[in-house]
């Protein structure tokens, strides 16, 4: 990627963090019904996950790969998946128990990683990505004005996330626990 020097990833990472406020303006604009909003708000938090594909391509190809940046690209993606499900919730538009589920294991993982980081940080593999990607696309369903008719698809999507939040982070764990033995 051919970007000014000072666009580094980290300058990405943080640059979302502090975006994430807009994507939740833009959810509760207009009392959190308006679909013009609800299409912009899918777009801020769309381009969002983005720039997290944009960041690790970018650290990649400079080879600017940096402990702080393996750490606190996962803690955005928490934020920004949490923020919009915690905004989705209080609108009534995503269930409670959902937001609570999928948040308690990012929480738990991350708490887990700064009790582990001592021993080094373990960065995300394949199945953490696939996952994200899952809770992105799924939390992105709610966020849009979807019909009636497409409630299966948005549900469904969202249970396949669910699975993979749960199934990852105790493969997560369980890694953390045999890197750690040998």
């Amino acid at each position: 990627m051919n970007l000014p020097g000072f666009v580094t990833p980290n300058f990405i990472t943080v640059a979302r963090l502090l975006l994430v406020p807009v994507g939740v303006y833009t959810l509760f604009k207009n009392g959190g019904n308006d679909a013009t909003w609800q299409y912009i708000s899918w777009i801020v938090f769309f381009v969002l996950g983005l720039s997290d594909i944009v960041d690790g391509n970018l650290a990649r190809s400079r080879n600017a790969v940096t402990e702080f940046g393996k750490f606190l690209d996962p803690v955005a993606d928490k934020v920004m998946i949490g923020a919009a499900m915690i905004s989705l919730s209080i609108l009534g538009r995503l269930p409670w128990w959902i937001s609570f589920l999928i948040l308690f294991r990012e929480v738990g993982i991350t708490i887990f990683r700064l009790v582990i980081i001592k021993r080094g940080v373990i960065p995300a593999n394949k199945g953490g990505k696939i996952k994200a990607t899952l809770q992105n696309f799924g939390v992105g369903f709610y966020v849009l004005p979807l019909g009636s008719s497409l409630y299966w698809f948005r549900d469904g999507f969202m249970y396949v996330a669910i699975i993979m939040t749960i199934g990852t982070g105790i493969y997560y764990v369980k890694s953390a626990f045999t890197s750690t033995a040998s």
